[in-house]
């Protein structure tokens, strides 16, 4: 391995020990109140336990009258306050305390105040003494709360380390009776600890469990919206197509025997309806065999304004009078908005041919300041022989896809006879 390959890994190992685990937990206000209520009761019990101010007797200390050897003193967990350093010791204390304020928004960097502030304050045996204690509390602190874990337990030997190479009243001397308590405790707060991570382990496997579970809702509604949207597109083209290839098929069978040219060009025309309906009907397949670009030459662009005259034409060669106009200043809009404008004046002649057979009809494309309307009219004929095949669920299936791009679609019988199919479609203004 070279040199840089190791400096790199040396680099990225530096990184991932000193980066954030996690985040800090919630700092709610019974948090900050109860922060305030231990740094306060450490100064509290610091001033009290100082009181005592009884000159430690010398461990080998003799009573006069037994000549027995007394026990050896044993320090208070909070040392006694020089009379001469009293003022001196309280701001010491709090010194020491105050960065316990802190201790839960900034567990690391309390701990290493605390362990900055020790060397201060190692002259007052009180003080250093109350800043072990501090210690302890900020150690646990970032033990557990602080987001940097690998800095946070490297700091614990580090600190343990620092008292004990101060003055002896720096930590104090354990009980023989409190030996049970120091080994209990631990167990305990380690079986708590132990609870709750497993606890934290479950809530995370639930919130993952929930996250598959969305994940496969949301597949499964993209995959209804996708077939929903393919019936679309089947529908638009299929419907139509065959309507006009329905249309001229009947026209070529009644005029057969007596006008053969004319059933010539209805056979014509229906070859057309065909060629074109399975164009489309390759572009809509093609949807569903997309390579991974999304793109396949082969398939036919999607119809849009462009293609509106064509399929006029095809509705013509039925035998329906179809005029097609265009108001406004026409100028170039996104492609979905001219596919559903397309399906819309498709869709409505065919319901033209279906329903009102022989009746003139009337295409509109008006482009507005900030809206494009797609109308078509016709007077009322005739209903042809498919008419008694739909099901209305063309029209629901222009008002879903208009509503994709915020439009509408209004359709209904006219007053003066026939019927009318307006959608209005939001553009953005010029």
């Amino acid at each position: 391995m070279t040199i840089a390959a190791m400096a790199a890994r040396l680099r990225a190992w530096a990184w991932t020990a000193v980066r954030p685990s996690d985040g800090l937990p919630t700092l709610t206000r019974r948090g900050k109140v109860f922060d305030a209520l231990l740094a306060l009761s450490l100064l509290v019990m610091a001033l009290i336990g100082g009181e005592d101010d009884r000159p430690a007797p010398r461990e080998f200390d003799f009573d006069p009258d037994e000549r027995l050897p007394l026990p050896p003193f044993r320090p208070e967990p909070f040392l006694p306050i020089e009379e001469s350093q009293t003022g001196t010791t309280l701001f010491m204390f709090v010194v020491v305390v105050l960065p316990l304020l802190w201790r839960r928004r900034f567990p690391l960097t309390v701990l290493w105040i605390v362990l900055a502030t020790a060397p201060l304050v190692s002259d007052n045996e009180a003080a250093l003494r109350l800043s072990f204690y501090a210690c302890v509390v900020a150690a646990f602190t970032a033990a557990v709360y602080s987001p940097y874990r690998i800095p946070a337990l490297a700091s614990l030997p580090f600190a343990a380390l620092v008292y004990t190479r101060m003055q002896e009243p720096a930590v104090p001397t354990v009980p023989e009776d409190a030996v049970a308590f120091l080994i209990l405790v631990p167990i305990v707060l380690a079986a708590d600890g132990l609870r709750r991570w497993k606890r934290r382990a479950d809530e995370h496997k639930e919130r993952l469990s929930t996250l598959e579970r969305e994940q496969a809702e949301a597949l499964r509604r993209a995959a209804e919206h996708e077939r929903a949207r393919i019936a679309r597109e089947l529908h638009d083209v299929v419907t139509h197509n065959v309507s006009v290839m329905v249309i001229q098929a009947g026209a070529a069978r009644r005029v057969m025997d007596t006008n053969p040219g004319e059933a010539r060009d209805a056979l014509l025309a229906v070859e057309a309806g065909g060629r074109a309906a399975m164009s489309e009907l390759r572009h809509v397949m093609g949807l569903l065999t997309m390579d991974e670009e999304g793109t396949d030459p082969a398939l036919v662009p999607q119809p849009g304004l462009d293609r509106l005259e064509s399929l006029v034409q095809r509705v013509r060669d039925t035998g329906v009078t179809v005029e097609l106009s265009t108001t406004g200043q026409p100028r170039p809009v996104p492609p979905g908005v001219e596919l559903a404008a397309y399906r819309v004046v498709q869709e409505a002649l065919t319901n033209t041919v279906k329903h009102a057979g022989g009746a003139p009809a009337t295409v509109l494309v008006d482009y507005g300041p900030d809206q494009l309307r797609v109308e078509v009219t016709d007077t009322g004929g005739t209903p042809g022989v498919t008419a008694s095949a739909g099901n209305g669920r063309g029209l629901i299936g222009l008002r879903e896809r208009l509503a994709v791009y915020g439009g509408s679609l209004h359709a209904g019988i006219r007053l003066t006879g026939g019927y009318r199919v307006t959608a209005l479609i939001p553009l953005e203004a010029m």
